[in-house]
């Protein structure tokens, strides 16, 4: 599923457009294994799986397999539509440097929704 991100992102040309200025890395772990994107200038310019001895991310959103898939669904269950609903709930934690996170909101919260295309009918 996560790696399905680059394609459906690169493919959306107004989500890189809002991402033009978005030049990081971040992380997702699913259970314990974790995944790097890289952006650059709005377009993912790669996913990698792996365990990283130095990771050279800004943020890491950690959360299950299951809550991972059940957010993935499109749509997803109710209270399981946005990061910050499972925050709340403490399904997710938002770790490391949150500050390109929240600067680029709705940027990211695409970017991370992008597996849902997968799903789409």
């Amino acid at each position: 599923m996560i790696e399905s991100i680059a394609r459906h992102v690169n493919a959306d040309a107004n989500l890189v457009r809002r991402g033009r200025f978005v030049d990081t890395a971040f992380a997702i772990a699913v259970d314990d294994t974790y995944y790097l994107v890289q952006i650059e200038r709005g377009h993912v310019d790669r996913v990698v799986a792996g365990l990283f001895l130095s990771p050279d991310h800004s943020f890491l959103l950690r959360a299950t397999r299951s809550v991972w898939e059940k957010f993935w669904l499109d749509p997803p269950p109710p209270g399981f539509n946005d990061l910050f609903a499972l925050t709340k709930q403490k399904l997710l934690r938002i770790e490391g440097d949150q500050y390109p996170l929240m600067c680029n909101l709705l940027y990211f919260k695409d970017v991370i929704a992008a597996p849902r295309k997968e799903h789409a009918r």
